[in-house]
């Protein structure tokens, strides 16, 4: 089953979920601001080279801007980033939808987004 990791105040976690929910594509929706995705699993996707550092960031979210992250991104090791991601939900860009093996961050081409899970 699906991970999606959203937050309920999104409207494009929602369109996303409603987008799932018409394809029959099932998930297990997580709070992205109670329970972000832990640092190894960031770590996991990016040396797997499933997506890259700045897909993940969540660059006009208040949270990013707030703690003047487009500072931290070029000055730390990405390690510190992953871990700085996953202590802060509100810094990850949304929805991001994971089996574990792919993910998908985002809903900008709601089409390509779909037809990777439905055709997993």
């Amino acid at each position: 089953m699906l991970e999606f990791y959203g937050y309920a105040k999104c409207d494009t976690c929602r369109r996303a979920k409603r987008a799932l929910d018409e394809a029959g594509i099932a998930y297990r929706e997580i709070d992205i601001t109670v329970d972000p995705p832990r640092f190894a699993e960031l770590q996991a996707w990016r040396k797997g080279e499933l997506i890259e550092l700045k897909q993940l960031l969540n660059t006009n979210g208040v949270d990013y801007r707030r703690l003047k992250m487009s500072e931290k991104v070029q000055k730390l090791p990405e390690q510190e980033v992953l871990k700085l991601l996953a202590h802060n939900g509100r810094l990850l860009k949304r929805p991001i939808i994971t089996d574990g093996k792919r993910v998908t961050v985002g809903f900008k081409n709601p089409g390509a987004i779909l037809a990777a899970w439905i055709e997993r």
